[in-house]
């Protein structure tokens, strides 16, 4: 698709990277002339949608919608306000019909290790996480790129996905991108006192599941030279399936999910007795490190199981949280497209 034109439009490129029309310059406008925000359409698709995948698709279909239609931009708005509407309307369509994406935790209470892992759910009905890097923060204000930090981690992204989708997108543009009510009133086609009606029901919800934008802490994109080394410690561990050691790392209501099981096990005693019997098979895998070492603000870990043939398969794309020097939960994606997501092999040789 790229190089491919849609007519040519007189543009100037302002301080913010925004795109209006002139009558003085002409360039011509492609694929390459939206390409730079993809980054961002990508978090806030993700932050819509709940699923890597699903994102990736809504900006693809974003970014086709203006190349065909870009000859019938006429400049009124700046090129990124317009690429935000599509983008939102693709969601909403997306979302159309579509139960939300949940974590285990939003959908039970844990259950006892001896559990067999038995009930599951399909792909579509689970939250999955994104690479840190495919919605890299803007640069600019500290205490924005920490909001937007925060509000890509798993537990808040679960939450998004409680509210309606038109809720959903007042929310993301108001208090993670900081448009002004108006412009999201233009956005949607709708009014200002809307938009603030909905951005209180929103908060609202947000609250209920003790959750804020504007409490978001200040953390960084990368891991911190202790969370490197406590991670270094559960890998080891791990590997040499020194289950003592490494139920030693979590905290003492530390827990473990699995999608597409619905079940999630919590607190130490039960998670040695998981690993010393149903999750025994993992016993003797390997650990790599994602390509992106970071998602959703975590730890991402690609663990491959022993294959009877010889070598490793991949298991799944563990994402590790941390927090106070532990692990508080480490979830385990066992939908193997993520580690292609994630740079990652699907096998490993011995």
């Amino acid at each position: 698709m790229a190089g491919l034109t849609r007519g040519r439009l007189g543009v100037t490129t302002e301080a913010e990277g925004q795109i209006r029309m002139t009558d003085t310059a002409a360039v011509e406008l492609d694929l390459a002339a939206l390409e730079p925000y993809r980054s961002e359409l990508t978090g806030y698709c993700y932050r819509m949608l709940g699923s890597a995948f699903d994102a990736d698709d809504a900006v693809q279909e974003t970014l086709v919608r203006a190349w065909q239609a870009l000859d019938k931009f006429e400049g009124r708005s700046a090129l990124r306000s317009w690429l935000y509407r599509i983008a939102t309307n693709v969601c909403l369509d997306a979302l159309r019909g579509r139960t939300r994406r949940a974590l285990p935790m939003d959908l039970s209470s844990p259950v006892p290790a001896t559990t067999a892992p038995v009930d599951q759910l399909g792909d579509e009905a689970w939250l999955t996480p994104i690479p840190d890097a495919d919605v890299a923060p803007p640069e600019g204000d500290p205490a924005q790129r920490a909001v937007f930090q925060e509000t890509i981690r798993l537990a808040f992204v679960a939450a998004l996905q409680h509210l309606p989708p038109r809720q959903r997108a007042v929310l993301i543009l108001r208090e993670v991108l900081c448009w002004q009510a108006t412009e999201v009133a233009e956005l949607l086609g709708t009014t200002v006192a809307s938009v603030n009606s909905a951005l209180q029901r929103a908060r609202a919800t947000l609250a209920a599941r003790d959750l804020s934008v504007n409490g978001a802490s200040s953390s960084t994109a990368a891991l911190a030279e202790p969370e490197r080394t406590l991670l270094a410690r559960y890998v080891d561990a791990f590997e040499r399936y020194d289950i003592e050691s490494l139920v030693a790392l979590l905290h003492e209501d530390g827990s473990i999910s699995m999608p597409p099981y619905t079940m999630w096990i919590q607190g130490r005693p039960d998670l040695k007795v998981w690993y010393l019997g149903y999750g025994s098979g993992c016993n003797h895998s390997r650990m790599m490190t994602a390509e992106s070492p970071t998602a959703n603000g975590c730890a991402v870990i690609g663990q491959f199981r022993p294959h009877h043939d010889g070598g490793h398969f991949a298991w799944s794309l563990q994402v590790v949280e941390m927090s106070e020097g532990r692990i508080s939960h480490i979830h385990h994606f066992l939908d193997t497209r993520l580690f292609t997501r994630f740079g990652l092999p699907l096998t490993l040789d011995d």
